[in-house]
């Protein structure tokens, strides 16, 4: 009959609390990149940066229009992630016009990912 010392036992112990965790963590961060939903949004692009104390990401704005409230009207301010450097270019060029965003909507989101849930795909200048 074999015994084992209580060392034996604390690092196998050890492995199998490092192994779940890591198998949780890699779970995690494979359900934050599942697209929840996708479309597209058109309105004037109000604003484009780049932002972030530690992680520098790349952020916009886009006016859907206004929404008549009783004592006048308010805007209706929808913020979105742009992730790659191509993109957040090609929009400098569109702020102040109107134009249609395509985007992917994410469950969650990573700090180096972004502010919001709503991923940049493409952007079209806006024809009615």
């Amino acid at each position: 009959m074999t015994t084992i010392s209580f060392q034996q036992k604390v690092k196998k112990t050890l492995i199998k609390l490092l192994v779940i965790g890591t198998a949780i963590l890699a779970l995690f961060l494979w359900a934050c990149s599942w697209t929840y939903s996708e479309g597209t949004r058109s309105g004037n692009l109000i604003k484009v940066s780049k932002k972030g104390i530690i992680f520098k990401t790349y952020e916009g704005e886009l006016n859907l229009g206004g929404v008549r409230m009783t004592e006048g009207l308010e805007g209706n301010i929808w913020s979105f992630t742009i992730l790659n450097e191509d993109n957040f270019n090609s929009l400098k060029d569109f702020e102040g016009k109107r134009i249609k965003l395509h985007y992917k909507e994410r469950y969650r989101t990573l700090p180096w990912l972004g502010d919001t849930n709503y991923i940049m795909t493409g952007v079209d200048e806006f024809k009615p």
